[in-house]
C-alpha cells in the first residue's frame, strides 16, 4: 500500500503534512480508507487512517475489526494498528499523531460533514487540503493486484451472464430473475453485488436505471440485465440484452445496432484519447440509424473499488484514458413503452488498445420461450 499512498501525496505536491481518512456509518464509509489499507473485511465503522508522505499508514480501528486490521498489518511493515473506542479516543489519538497547525488533506468526496465538523473541532489551528482530486486520479490507475480482483469479478459477471438464458420462462418476474442472478454471484464466489441489480422486461427495459418488480416476463419482450459482482471489495458491471419468444424484427436491428456502436466505441479506447471521444464514436453510430436520439446517457465509467470510480465518459469529459485504468464501454437504444438493449463490458486499458475483462457473449440471443 506504500506505492499508493505515495502516489497520492505525488499529486497533492508539498500541500499536506498528512492524509486523513475517516468512515462515518454504512453506507458512509470511505472506499479510499480501502484503498490505502488493503484489509479484506469489516466495514470499519468510526474509523479512521493517517497516510503520509513516506508511504506510512497508522490505522484507528474499533474492536469489532481489530483481528482483521492486525492480520492485514502483520502482511505490510508500514502499517501500525491502533485500538480506539468512540469519535471521542479517535480525535484525541488524531491530535497525539499530528501536529496542530499541520497541513492536513482529507478526500471531502466521502467524507461526511459531521465527521469534517469533530475533526476540525480537535485542529482548530490545521490548514486544512481536500486531497479528493488527487485520490480520485491516483486510484483511476490500477496496480496489478487490483486488476486481478478487477478480473475475478469479472469472471463472475460474465458466468453469471451466460446461465442468464436459461433461466428465463414464461411467469418468471423481474424480482426473481435478480434474486436468481444474485444467488448464482454469490455460489461463484461473489461476496456481494456491485449494486442494485437491474433487471427490465419489455418497456421496462427501456428506463436505464430501473429496479426490478414483481412483473412477470411474457413471450415476446425483450429483457435488460445490468449487474455487477463484488469480490475482495472489487467490482464489475456487465449489461446483456436477450429477446423472449418470437422474433421483434424491430429489436433484433437495435441489438446489432448497439452492437456496432459499442465497437465503434472501442476502437476508439487507447492511451492519450479523451474520454469524450469513446462516447462520441458511439454516439454518431447510433444518431446516423432510425434511433437518433435514443442514446440518453453517458458510453461508461471507470470501476474499481466503487461502480462509478473516477470519471465518466460522456461527450463533456476531456481526461485522457491511461494505461491501467478500467472503464465500461455500455451504449444502449431505448424506445419508450417498448423496450430497450444496452450492452455492457467492463475493459482495461492498454499500451496497445484494450483488453476484455468480461467475456460473455455479445450478440442477439433469442430464447424460446
Amino acid at each position: 500500500m506504500k506505492d499508493r499512498i505515495r502516489r497520492i501525496f505525488a499529486k497533492l505536491g508539498a500541500d499536506a503534512d498528512a492524509l486523513v481518512f475517516v468512515n462515518a456509518a454504512s453506507p458512509h464509509l470511505d472506499s479510499s480508507f480501502f484503498y490505502v489499507f488493503d484489509v479484506p473485511s469489516g466495514l470499519f465503522e468510526g474509523c479512521a487512517a493517517v497516510a503520509r508522505p513516506d508511504g506510512s499508514l497508522t490505522v484507528l480501528t474499533s474492536p469489532l475489526e481489530e483481528e482483521s486490521a492486525r492480520q492485514a498489518a502483520r502482511r505490510d511493515k508500514d502499517v501500525e494498528v491502533e485500538l480506539i473506542r468512540g469519535r471521542d479516543e479517535r480525535e484525541k489519538r488524531l491530535t497525539q499523531l499530528m501536529e496542530s497547525n499541520d497541513r492536513i488533506a482529507l478526500n471531502y468526496h466521502e467524507l461526511t460533514h459531521e465527521d469534517y465538523l469533530s475533526i476540525a473541532g480537535a485542529f482548530p489551528e490545521a490548514t486544512w487540503v481536500d486531497a479528493s482530486s488527487a485520490v480520485r486520479k491516483t486510484r483511476m490507475v490500477k496496480d496489478a493486484i487490483e486488476i486481478e480482483r478487477l478480473r475475478r469479478a469479472a469472471d463472475i459477471g460474465s458466468e453469471v451472464a451466460r446461465e442468464i438464458p436459461s433461466l428465463l420462462r414464461t411467469g418468471i418476474t423481474e424480482l426473481q430473475l435478480a434474486g436468481e442472478m444474485e444467488y448464482r454471484m454469490a455460489r461463484a464466489g461473489a461476496s456481494g453485488r456491485s449494486f442494485e441489480t437491474i433487471v427490465g422486461f419489455g418497456p421496462h427495459g427501456a428506463e436505464p436505471h430501473f429496479s426490478p418488480q414483481p412483473f412477470p416476463l411474457a413471450a415476446g419482450q425483450s429483457i435488460v440485465c445490468d449487474f455487477g459482482a463484488l469480490s475482495q471489495r472489487y467490482v464489475s458491471d456487465i449489461t446483456r440484452s436477450y429477446h423472449f419468444g418470437p422474433t421483434d424484427p424491430e429489436l433484433k436491428r437495435v441489438h446489432e445496432k448497439v452492437e456496432e456502436a459499442q465497437q465503434a466505441a472501442l476502437d476508439q479506447v487507447r492511451p492519450g484519447v479523451a474520454a469524450k471521444e469513446v462516447h462520441l464514436a458511439a454516439a454518431r453510430v447510433i444518431d446516423a440509424s432510425p434511433w437518433k436520439g435514443l442514446f440518453n446517457h453517458g458510453v461508461g465509467h471507470s470501476i474499481g473499488l466503487a461502480v462509478h470510480d473516477g470519471f465518466a465518459m460522456n461527450p463533456r469529459v476531456e481526461e485522457p484514458l491511461e494505461v491501467g485504468m478500467a472503464v465500461t464501454v455500455e451504449p444502449g437504444i431505448y424506445i419508450a413503452g417498448r423496450g430497450g438493449v444496452r450492452i455492457e463490458d467492463d475493459i482495461l486499458v492498454t499500451e496497445k488498445g484494450y483488453e476484455f475483462l468480461t467475456t460473455a457473449p455479445r450478440g442477439y440471443l433469442e430464447v424460446p420461450a
